[in-house]
Parts: structure tokens; C-alpha cells; sequence
């Protein structure tokens, strides 16, 4: 009777410590979707129960009315779109090439990618600017999509690299044997096996620049040039206190990445899954 009691009095704690967890978790979502609705501008004067201000959508007829709010939309599934398929073509051949070939400074190229990894992107921060403003990159969407280029394609270089060594090579010598070219084993052979991973890289690829701040605010100037991270940031300045603007913008953004991610989230496991195989 008393070892029944324990497990009654251990299954309410935790219970009770997974439903404190979620209420602390979910509580700033609820509220931001809340002030999404709620009439006002100011976060100050936002009530700390949701939705208790009353309800309103003029925040999102402001988005789409008076800002550029589509043109960020549209700027920013560019550059994530862009840097997904370039870094999936560059990081999938360069993994092809060090993963089948050997050829001279092989492993000391490897060796510098891995080190390039290593340094945080901010090291770099000037000397991309300054190189950008050579090429002319400077306010350019390809400019930016450059820099997110560039920085993926160490790490993912090494990750594809790591997958395409367990797919066995004599798939490509029976292949060659045929009379297939390299690049057709590499489209045809080594890219249908390799599905998972390139999956997960273009997920992966995708994700990484549709919210990031730091390099759209050094690469960027125009207005019509911004993404939706620069943009949404202007309602919540010094000058700007329009947080109820921002949580709406938020919430767009957020919407599509939901549905998403419910979407692929199979292939996301299966990717990650299939990764781990060995041979």
C-alpha cells in the first residue's frame, strides 16, 4: 500500500513539473500571438494575460498596407532559396571530388576547411565587407547570398563528405565499367543513395539565413533591399515601439515555417536516421 502511494505521489510531481515546464515554454509564444491581436502599439501597455486587451487584425492590414512587408518576404525566400540550391550543387561536388579522388594537397585542403570552421563568421566581418565593396556586392541580394554561400560550405563540405565515404565505390567502378562518366555516376548513382543528407543539407541550408540579422544589416542598405529580419527589427528601435506591429510580422514568419517543418518533418528523421548508417 505504501509503495502504491509513492508511485501516485512521484507520477503527480512529475506530471506537475512537465505542465510548469510547458506553461514557462508556451507562455512568451501565446503572448507574442497575442499582442499579434491586441489593439495598441506599445508593449507597456499589453495586459499579461493573453488576449486580454481584446482582439484586432488592423496590424496585419498595416503590415501589408503601409510597410514593405511583402518585399521582405519575398527578398528574404530568395536568398534562402538561393543559398539552399548553390550550397547543396557546391558542397555536394566538392564532397564528391574528396570523397572518390585523390589528387595532390587532399587532405591538407580538408584540414584548412575544418579550421575555416573552427573561427566564429564574425572574425571575418571586415574583410567581407571590404571584399564585397570591390565586387560591388555591397546592397545586392547575390552579394549576401555570396556570404552565406561561402560559409557553408566548409562544414557541409565535410558532413556530405562523411555520407558519400560509406556508400560503397564499387557501385561507381561497375558504373565506370558501363562506360558512365563521373558525372553522370556522381547524378545518377551517388546522388539517389545520398538522399538523405542532401535533404537534410538543403533543410538545414534553407533555415540558417531566413532570420539571421547580422549580415543583412552589413550587406544591406535600400529598403527595398531588406529582409524580413532587418525590417520587422525597425518596428522595435529607439525611435519605434510598435512591438504589436513586430509580433504580427513574427507571426507571418513563423506560420509558413510551421507548416514546414510539419511537412518534412518525416524526411527530417529519416535524413538524420540515414546519416548515421555505416557500411
Amino acid at each position: 500500500m505504501g509503495n502504491k502511494v509513492v508511485r501516485v505521489i512521484n507520477k503527480v510531481v512529475v506530471y506537475a513539473f512537465l505542465l510548469l515546464t510547458t506553461l514557462f515554454v508556451m507562455y512568451p509564444l501565446v503572448y507574442v500571438v497575442s499582442a499579434a491581436f491586441a489593439p495598441g502599439s506599445s508593449i507597456a501597455s499589453l495586459s499579461i494575460i493573453p488576449f486580454g486587451n481584446g482582439v484586432t487584425t488592423e496590424h496585419f492590414k498595416n503590415l501589408f498596407e503601409n510597410t514593405l512587408y511583402v518585399t521582405w518576404f519575398k527578398n528574404t525566400l530568395i536568398i534562402a532559396v538561393a543559398t539552399s540550391g548553390l550550397t547543396i550543387i557546391v558542397s555536394s561536388l566538392a564532397a564528391y571530388v574528396f570523397s572518390r579522388f585523390r589528387f595532390t594537397m587532399k587532405k591538407s585542403m580538408m584540414m584548412s576547411m575544418l579550421i575555416l570552421q573552427i573561427f566564429p563568421s564574425f572574425v571575418g566581418m571586415v574583410a567581407i565587407y571590404v571584399i564585397l565593396l570591390r565586387i560591388n556586392g555591397l546592397d545586392t541580394l547575390w552579394g549576401l547570398i555570396l556570404v552565406y554561400l561561402a560559409g557553408n560550405i566548409p562544414y557541409n563540405t565535410w558532413m556530405v563528405k562523411s555520407y558519400l565515404d560509406t556508400i560503397p565505390k564499387s557501385l561507381d567502378e561497375a558504373a565506370r565499367i558501363d562506360g558512365a562518366s563521373h558525372f553522370r555516376i556522381f547524378r545518377q548513382i551517388v546522388l539517389p543513395i545520398a538522399k538523405p543528407i542532401i535533404t537534410f543539407l538543403g533543410i538545414s541550408s534553407f533555415t540558417a539565413p531566413w532570420m539571421d540579422y547580422i549580415f543583412p544589416k552589413m550587406v544591406l542598405r535600400s529598403s527595398n533591399k531588406q529582409t524580413l529580419a532587418l525590417g520587422l527589427f525597425n518596428f522595435v528601435t529607439d525611435k519605434k515601439n510598435e512591438f504589436t506591429n513586430f509580433a504580427a510580422g513574427a507571426l507571418l514568419v513563423a506560420i509558413p515555417f510551421v507548416i514546414f517543418f510539419a511537412l518534412t518533418q518525416k524526411i527530417m528523421v529519416t535524413s538524420l536516421g540515414g546519416s548515421a548508417v555505416k557500411e
